[in-house]
């Protein structure tokens, strides 16, 4: 054990000491698509890159690799479940195969390289992301404040009639906060029908919209082809669970369960077990978060009207929103300079999202915090001339 503690601190004190030689030497041990240009690059400093201009396969590196280097029948996982009390070891040979399984109920859900999906943006992120990795053809419709954020949906009609295999959004828009009501769905969910298109609606903010009962129509209620996913990460702040739900054709949610019992299996049965409470007690909890975010969006609202550097659209949902500045920064560069001011307010970049000129900002927070931090942007931006 001495031994091993001495060889450990010998590596250990190397990679600090020359960090680039340490990791370069390391990176050569796996498989690049691409061989990196600079192993460190620093010349955006604090914000380094390593491996830049690099390129790799990290699934394939992570499994196929090692049964191509002959060690296809050693152990790549050990499955110890403290549920059911069983215990099963897989090799990498293994694990291939049951990754080829998984891969192959994914094209049963239709899921194939040159289907055509349509998604808006700005969006959340993975709406577009995945079905890219899954070789999809992805056609992209964006969103105009002057038309609210919502979609034009003559334009989003000509995208779908060409055959999509599916259309994805958020509902409320993630991040603008725009809502499309009932009769604006069943005209999305129309034109899906017609060409036999999957709908799939991320509702995570679903039941704290800013009007009446705060719950918009879901669209697996409207659709046959529907698919609603809902969280308790958003609407009811318990990020910290890790839960979500999904609801659509029985034939579809068989196929989704494979899926998950091959990346999840089973999440831990003290979050199972707040997840429930907190459903038992959905309205209440919904309640005080619907009070919180109209409360909040009103004081949020009240800053803007005295602040003519700064213009939004009003969102009808959710707990973030996109705001324009008046100001000759990059988004990225108005933010950090405001995180790094006197009163270390963060604001998201508009150009995370693709969407410069704007950052996103939260209001789900304390009333305190709101209060206290928005005039400190104005300060900020009285600082920029």
């Amino acid at each position: 054990t001495q031994a091993m503690g001495s060889a450990f601190d010998a590596v250990h004190e190397r990679s600090l000491a020359d960090p680039e030689g340490f990791w370069g030497e390391a990176a050569e041990a796996i498989h690049w698509a691409r061989r990196w240009d600079q192993v460190l690059d620093s010349s955006d400093a604090p914000f380094y890159r390593w491996f830049a201009g690099g390129e790799l396969n990290t699934a394939y590196n992570a499994l196929d690799l090692h049964v191509d280097q002959g060690r296809g029948d050693q152990a790549a996982l050990i499955y110890d479940s403290p549920v059911t009390g069983s215990v099963r070891s897989f090799s990498y040979r293994e694990l291939t195969d049951e990754v080829a399984r998984f891969a192959g109920a994914l094209r049963e859900l239709g899921v194939e390289p040159g289907d055509r999906v349509i998604s808006i943006v700005p969006n959340y992120q993975q709406h577009y992301s995945i079905p890219e990795s899954l070789g999809a053809t992805v056609e992209l419709l964006p969103l105009d404040p002057a038309d609210g954020w919502l979609p034009d949906l003559d334009r989003l009609a000509d995208l779908v009639a060409n055959g999509a295999k599916a259309v994805t959004l958020s509902n409320p828009n993630n991040p603008t906060g725009a809502l499309l009501g009932r009769e604006e769905l069943c005209a999305v969910a129309a034109m899906c029908d017609r060409v036999g298109a999957w709908l799939l609606a991320d509702e995570v903010y679903r039941g704290i919209d800013q009007e009446g009962s705060g719950t918009t129509a879901s669209v697996a209620d409207l659709y046959e082809r529907g698919i609603s996913t809902g969280s308790m990460s958003k609407a009811f702040s318990l990020a910290g669970l890790r839960l979500g739900w999904v609801v659509g054709p029985e034939t579809l949610l068989e196929r989704v369960v494979v899926h998950r019992d091959y990346n999840t299996i089973s999440i831990g049965m003290i979050d199972d077990a707040l997840a429930a409470l907190a459903l038992e007690h959905a309205e209440t909890i919904l309640a005080r978060n619907r009070a919180l975010v109209r409360s909040n969006l009103t004081i949020l609202s009240n800053w803007l009207d005295g602040e003519d550097r700064v213009g939004w659209t009003r969102p009808s949902g959710g707990t973030i929103t996109l705001l324009r500045y008046d100001a000759d920064l990059s988004s990225r560069d108005f933010c950090v300079g405001l995180v790094e001011g006197p009163g270390g307010v963060m604001l998201t970049p508009g150009s995370a999202l693709d969407m410069e000129g704007h950052v996103r900002i939260g209001y789900a927070n304390a009333p305190e915090a709101l209060i206290a931090g928005l005039p400190l942007i104005s300060r900020y931006m009285d600082g920029l001339g």
